[in-house]
This record gives structure tokens, C-alpha cells and sequence, in this order.
């Protein structure tokens, strides 16, 4: 059968369907095929010649193409449409394709759809290797555990699944969770972060999932929330594990339909958004306790990354140490030699329970405080050195046997005046880290809030 329309009456389209150098094809009104590039030829298997007039679903079996509504709908509406899909050869071979759909009119008619299909095969299949490379450029390590954690996120970053972030405070799940978005098919599309553990129950849900005017005191216009924000983006909640049993049901919800309430409406939103979660805690304890459903730990569980803390990364803080070094020192106009052996045979046995945030602050700190060429022991924190070891590595020893007039002093490392004394020091030393902020420094100490604040009546420091 002959198509309803033919070429002739558009003869500027013809020359220029050759030059487009992906598969292109043109169907008319009632989808049949009028003509079709030398790309799509290649791609199909299938002559030109032979497949004028056939409709477009018998040559270009697709995932997409077997349903005529997507066709329809921009025939009607002029709207062009983006859809990624695949198509299956005469060879039988899968090929994945991103399709364009738009509408060709003359004299202000529809006369017919210009699909055109980039073979997406070469992308997907250097895609891995691109993921991982972008990974490493913003995550710092070489260790076993961080060649691991990479080509995960390579995985991660290739589905839309839910994705379960746990690790201690400070191993960099903000890194990766937003790192996970750039890599993803939305990083052109919002990542929203919220702390779950931030606000107080009310305020969050409200945070979330927005307000209309009028909800509550004080709600004086609509609040479109951070899920609405993160619409077909990424939504990162840290600190999952603080949420609300009231609010766990709410994002339950939300992971399972995709749709909620804001608060004091009853009209539902739908969005489409990929949800990320992080927390320090240990979920299934916290399921065991009580205090975190079950349901949402699995919903949220689909897929798992746990992040090592620093003390298990063979080699990586050498690395931290020297990449931290360079930054602080170029953005404060100074040219450090790097570190002592002294030093970093220090910051190379702390054990860093704050992980790579407290090995951030502590060469932040290193860098601000050194006036000589090298940063040495003496320009380290006072609560790292006095959790180094009292006595130097053998290579030290034999290093200051050397020279007779020199004998090395542990005073500096010494605890005195016992543990009361080595904590109170600590928590100054902390606070002078963070510019006097008392949450960093409770999350680099291992500590609550409420804790942080006790020992600081305890000790007068308030």
C-alpha cells in the first residue's frame, strides 16, 4: 500500500534526511512509512525501497513503537516527545535507541511524524568506565574498599531504585549520594537535600511535602515542599534515621505511589523522584527497637552502599592528608613542603572517629596555625596528639639516634592531668575546628547534641 503522502510535495526534506547522521524515518498520517535514511537502513537491515508504505511498527520493532498512542499524541498535539526504548534488527539484535518524535506540517496541516533514533550502543557501553571515572574525581581513595565502592556507583547510577547509604559521620555520604545524581540520567534535573534530623516533626513534614495558605499559624502562603522541588530530580534525606514514625508512613507512601497530601490539603501531588537515604545509625537495630517500620527499611533498602570509615582504608589517608594539604594551601596563598615525618607518622596512627570530615578540619586547622616551610607535629590539634602514641615508630628512633644533641621529647603527647583534662581539651580543640559550631563539633566528636551540651556545663565551658 502507498503512503497517503508522499516526498514530492517536500522535496527540501529529502536531501536533508541523508545528512542527519542518525537513523531517521518518516511516516505519514496514518503511520506508514514513507521514506527512511541510509542510517536507519544500516541499523534496520531493512531497504528503503521495500519498506515505503509498510507501517512503521512492522520495520522499526521497538518497545516504543508497537504502541501507536505515542505517534498519535504528537500528531494531535504538535508537542515533539523524547523516549528512550530499543529496537530489534532483521538480525535479530537489541538495539537501544533514543527516540525523537515530531510532528511535520504544511500549510499549517499535519502531514506527518520525522522520528529520528541514535543508536545509543557505543554510549551504554563506555557508560561503566565514564561512571567510574567520574566518581573518582570527586571521591578521594585507592584503598580495596574504594575501587569497590566505585564500580558499585557505577551500578547506582544506572537505575532509578531506591539507594541506602549507611556508614560513621564524616565517611562521606553526602559525596556520594550527590555524586550518584551528577553520573544518573537526572543530573540535569534538582538534587534537593534535606536533613531529616534537623528539624523538629512538624516543621519537616511541612518541609517536605509543602503547606497550603492556611494550614496552621503562621502558614501565610503555599509551600511547595522539597519533594515538588526535586521533581524528576533526586531527593537526598540524610538522617533518615531520626525521621518520625509518622512521617516514615508518609514517605512510605510517597516511595510507593509516588503521590501525597501537602499538609491541610486533599488534593494529592504526584511527583517523580529518585530517593536517596543516609544515616550513621544501624536501621534493623532501630527496626528491632521499635523505632523505625519495617517496611520502610526494606522499601528504602533496595539497594545498599556502605561507606568504610576511614581506619579500614589502607593508604587512603596519606592521600586525604596530601589532597586536603593542596587545597587549604592554595586557597590561603601558601606553599607548604607538606608534611613532617613527625606529623604524618602522628595523623597515620589516629585512629580519626570523626573519619575523612574530622581529617578535613584537622589539616584545615594544621594549615591556618603552620608559619614554617613543613607542617609539623606542633601544628596539629592537641586532642591528636595526645591520642598518638607516646613512643615513636622505630624509624623515628633511629632517626634522632643519629645526632646525639637531640633527643626526642614526649611531653607534647604525654596525657596530664587525666582523662577529665585530655576531654576537655578535645572539645576546645574541636570547637576551635568547626569556628565555635556546636553541632559539627558533636558529629566529629561521635557525640548528640544533648552531649555535647552536658560536658560543656561540666567542664564550664558554656
Amino acid at each position: 500500500m502507498k503512503p497517503t503522502f508522499t516526498l514530492q510535495s517536500l522535496p527540501e526534506l529529502v536531501e536533508l534526511l541523508n545528512a542527519i547522521p542518525h537513523g531517521v524515518v518518516f511516516l505519514d498520517t496514518d503511520l506508514r512509512i514513507v521514506t527512511m535514511n541510509r542510517f536507519l537502513e544500516a541499523m534496520t537491515g531493512f531497504d528503503a525501497h521495500e519498506a515505503v508504505g509498510v507501517y512503521g511498527d512492522f520495520i522499526l520493532r521497538s518497545n516504543l513503537s508497537s504502541n501507536d498512542q505515542i505517534c498519535k499524541k504528537v500528531l494531535e498535539d504538535g508537542q515533539s516527545v523524547a523516549r528512550d526504548g530499543n529496537i530489534i534488527n532483521k538480525s535479530r539484535l537489541t538495539i537501544p535507541i533514543h527516540f525523537t518524535l515530531s510532528r511535520i506540517e504544511k500549510d499549517g496541516s499535519p502531514v506527518g511524524i520525522l522520528i529520528v533514533l541514535e543508536d545509543m550502543s557505543a554510549l551504554q557501553a563506555a557508560k561503566v568506565d565514564y561512571l567510574e571515572s567520574e566518581a573518582r574525581s570527586e571521591i578521594i581513595g585507592h584503598s580495596p574498599q574504594m575501587e569497590s565502592i566505585f564500580e558499585f556507583m557505577a551500578v547506582l547510577a544506572r537505575t532509578d531504585a531506591s539507594v541506602l547509604i549507611t556508614g560513621e559521620t564524616g565517611t562521606g555520604k553526602d559525596q556520594v549520594a550527590e555524586q550518584l545524581h551528577k553520573v544518573s540520567n537526572r543530573a540535569r534535573q534538582p538534587f534537593v537535600k534535606v536533613n531529616c534530623g534537623a528539624l523538629p516533626e512538624a516543621l519537616l513534614e511541612s518541609e517536605l511535602f509543602g503547606h497550603v495558605k492556611g494550614a496552621f499559624t503562621g502558614a501565610l502562603n503555599d509551600h511547595v515542599g522539597m519533594f515538588r522541588l526535586a521533581d524528576k530530580g533526586t531527593i537526598f534525606l540524610t538522617e533518615i534515621g531520626d525521621l518520625s514514625l509518622q512521617l516514615q508512613v508518609k514517605l512510605l507512601s510517597v516511595l510507593d505511589d509516588q503521590e501525597f497530601y501537602p499538609v491541610g490539603s486533599s488534593k494529592k501531588v504526584r511527583v517523580n523522584v529518585r530517593v536517596i537515604a543516609a544515616t550513621h545509625r544501624t536501621l534493623k537495630e532501630e527496626v528491632l527497637h521499635g523505632r523505625f517500620r519495617e517496611d520502610l527499611y526494606y522499601r528504602l533498602n533496595v539497594l545498599h552502599l556502605h561507606m568504610p570509615p576511614l581506619r579500614e582504608r589502607e593508604g587512603d589517608v596519606r592521600l586525604l592528608l596530601d589532597h586536603f594539604q593542596r587545597n587549604f594551601s592554595e586557597a590561603l596563598g601558601k606553599n607548604f613542603q607538606g608534611f613532617s615525618r613527625k606529623a604524618i607518622e602522628i595523623l597515620s596512627h589516629y585512629s580519626y572517629p570523626g573519619n575523612v570530615r574530622e581529617l578535613r578540619n584537622i589539616v584545615e586547622y594544621a594549615v591556618n596555625i603552620c608559619q614554617q616551610a613543613q607542617i609539623d607535629a606542633e601544628d596539629l590539634p592537641q586532642f591528636v596528639l595526645k591520642a598518638s602514641p607516646q613512643v615513636p615508630p622505630q624509624s623515628a628512633v633511629h632517626s634522632l639516634s643519629l645526632t646525639s644533641s637531640i633527643s626526642p621529647d614526649l611531653s607534647a603527647v604525654r596525657p596530664i592531668g587525666g582523662w577529665a583534662e585530655i576531654e576537655k581539651e578535645k572539645i576546645l580543640d574541636t570547637l576551635k575546628l568547626t569556628g565555635g559550631k556546636r553541632t559539627e563539633a558533636a558529629e566529629l566528636l561521635g557525640w548528640g547534641r544533648t552531649t555535647l551540651w552536658r560536658k560543656l556545663k561540666k567542664y564550664g565551658l558554656n
